[in-house]
């Protein structure tokens, strides 16, 4: 692995599809599963997964976006969970965004609020359908 491979992650499980991209300066890979509860008993397994398998681990994650919602509790519940978990092993920054800022599946907006500074560091506040 190179010393090199810093990128940014996103998360996105509060809609039909559990969504993890990985965006680098020179890549972007994603992955998508069903959104389940199958899937999300596994959660940290299929995150982990998705990361080795694209050459990468959570020491070269610098930013992590996370999907607040609205969207289903268990969902947004378990990617959050998950993140603030895996935050105080690793240290890596996390955003909250709304499922209002993705248009037409274009999560490279989530990128632009970032440099914008319209993310707030290290807070989520959680979204659920009723």
């Amino acid at each position: 692995m190179s010393e090199n491979k810093i990128a940014d992650l996103i998360i996105d499980a509060a809609n039909d599809k559990i969504l993890f991209k990985l965006i680098s300066k020179d890549k972007t890979y994603t992955n998508e599963y069903e959104n389940s509860r199958k899937n999300f008993d596994k959660f940290s397994v299929l995150l982990i997964k998705f990361l080795t398998k694209k050459q990468y681990s959570f020491k070269k994650v610098r930013n992590v976006f996370i999907n607040q919602g609205p969207g289903k509790y268990t969902s947004i519940r378990t990617s959050m969970a998950t993140i603030k978990a895996l935050k105080l092993v690793y240290g890596f920054n996390y955003y909250g965004f709304n499922s209002d800022d993705i248009t037409d599946g274009d999560y490279m907006k989530i990128l632009q609020l970032f440099k914008q500074k319209k993310l707030i560091k290290n807070l989520i506040k959680p979204l659920y359908l009723s």
